[in-house]
């Protein structure tokens, strides 16, 4: 996926939102920026299919040598997929945050609250205002 086509939230997740069946489903993911932030992961707990998951709460954390940073919903929902494979391949979130270092997917309850996200050029500002 390409940066520019998805939406952000300002705890630096993303989540790209495709029609699948008929149904709005949200992968869900954290950004390159977060990723250059933490530096060293060193271990992720993701959240079980069938969890309900809620705008700006909890779904997960990940652990870098310098601290445990919380994971936040982008969008509500329920986890219908999980990437079981990305806490034994951590590097994979350095190398392709946007495409395979992706974590979630939810089945969104209408827009699942994603017209409230940032676009791209939004969330770019803010980063650079943090850098």
């Amino acid at each position: 996926m390409k940066p520019e086509q998805l939406r952000y939230a300002e705890t630096h997740e993303w989540v790209a939102v495709t029609d699948e069946g008929g149904r709005k489903v949200g992968t869900v993911g954290i950004t390159a920026f977060a990723i250059e932030q933490l530096t060293d992961l060193v271990h992720m707990v993701l959240p079980k299919v069938g969890k309900a998951v809620e705008q700006g709460k909890e779904f997960g954390e990940v652990e870098s040598v310098k601290a445990v940073s919380s994971l936040y919903s982008p969008v509500n929902g329920e986890v219908i997929a999980v990437n079981s494979d990305l806490p034994n391949r951590l590097e994979t979130l350095g190398s392709d945050p946007y495409g395979e270092g992706w974590m979630i997917k939810v089945a969104l309850a209408g827009d699942g609250g994603a017209s409230k996200l940032m676009d791209h050029a939004a969330y770019q500002k803010q980063c650079a205002a943090e850098g």
